[in-house]
């Protein structure tokens, strides 16, 4: 309880300092506008075409569906890539000899393309949920790996053998010596991550559903409808862009209070 109220207290400082992401996107919206301009709504429709077709998408109830299909099956892939991932890449990160033999694994996980991988699972899975999630925990894994991996090794030795030194409790030595520094490793692969999962959760969707984000991009490629093209593609990535700074971003900031100054 003492938690979420302090979240909550401090939930309006955190939607202020995202003055400057608002801005970005401001900045995006004035780029897209400008080559609506040039291109013609043909090729480019301009946003508030798209966001009169993503209101009539929501109207209409054809979205919520489709949106929840493909969070589903790009969370459940993340979800597991990051279990998996950081266990993996924290247990490699403690021997030298577990992180050489892992290197050469991720490296060929790092260069198969998401779409070799997706075509197996097309085969191995069909077109269940199973092609989608499994792409997604492919594809995001090696990205939690190397990041957990990496805050492992960097720790710094100095800092640890002070903390032995000072006979540290062992929930002190892991909270206030090893968190810290592992999380400022896991956090942007997590976010990394999150952001991959959902390129390809709709990859996927596209080729071996028939629902989800993906599969009605399909239709509307097949209809030629740039408009309600653009409108799945601003609801997809307002979706995403939701999980992460409603969901990721918060956590984040509550983990790395420490990096705040002491008054």
């Amino acid at each position: 309880m003492n938690l979420l109220r302090t979240w909550l207290a401090g939930l309006p400082a955190y939607l202020w300092s995202g003055w400057g992401a608002v801005a970005s996107l401001l900045l995006l919206a004035a780029a897209w506008e400008a080559v609506s301009a040039v291109y013609g709504p043909l090729v480019m429709p301009d946003p508030r075409t798209t966001f009169h077709t993503l209101l009539q998408l929501i109207d209409s109830g054809a979205a919520w569906p489709e949106l929840a299909a493909t969070a589903r099956r790009a969370l459940a892939g993340f979800a597991l890539s990051v279990l998996a991932g950081s266990v993996l890449g924290l247990a490699a990160g403690l021997s030298m000899t577990a992180s050489m033999m892992a290197r050469p694994l991720v490296t060929v996980l790092m260069g198969t393309p998401p779409i070799a991988w997706l075509v197996l699972a097309m085969l191995w899975f069909g077109a269940s949920d199973g092609t989608p999630v499994f792409t997604v925990f492919v594809a995001s894994f090696p990205v939690i790996f190397i990041g957990a991996l990496q805050g492992t090794r960097t720790l710094d030795n100095h800092l640890r053998t002070m903390a032995g030194a000072f006979r540290l409790p062992p929930r002190m030595m892991f909270l206030d010596v090893y968190l810290p520094h592992l999380v400022s490793y896991l956090f942007p692969a997590w976010i990394a991550a999150l952001g991959t999962a959902w390129k390809v959760v709709v990859m996927a969707e596209l080729l071996a559903t028939q629902d989800g984000v993906g599969a009605a991009l399909a239709v509307t490629r097949s209809h030629l409808d740039t408009a309600a093209t653009m409108a799945w593609i601003t609801a997809v990535v307002g979706l995403l862009l939701a999980v992460e700074y409603l969901m990721l971003e918060p956590v984040k900031r509550e983990l790395e209070r420490w990096r705040e100054p002491q008054t």
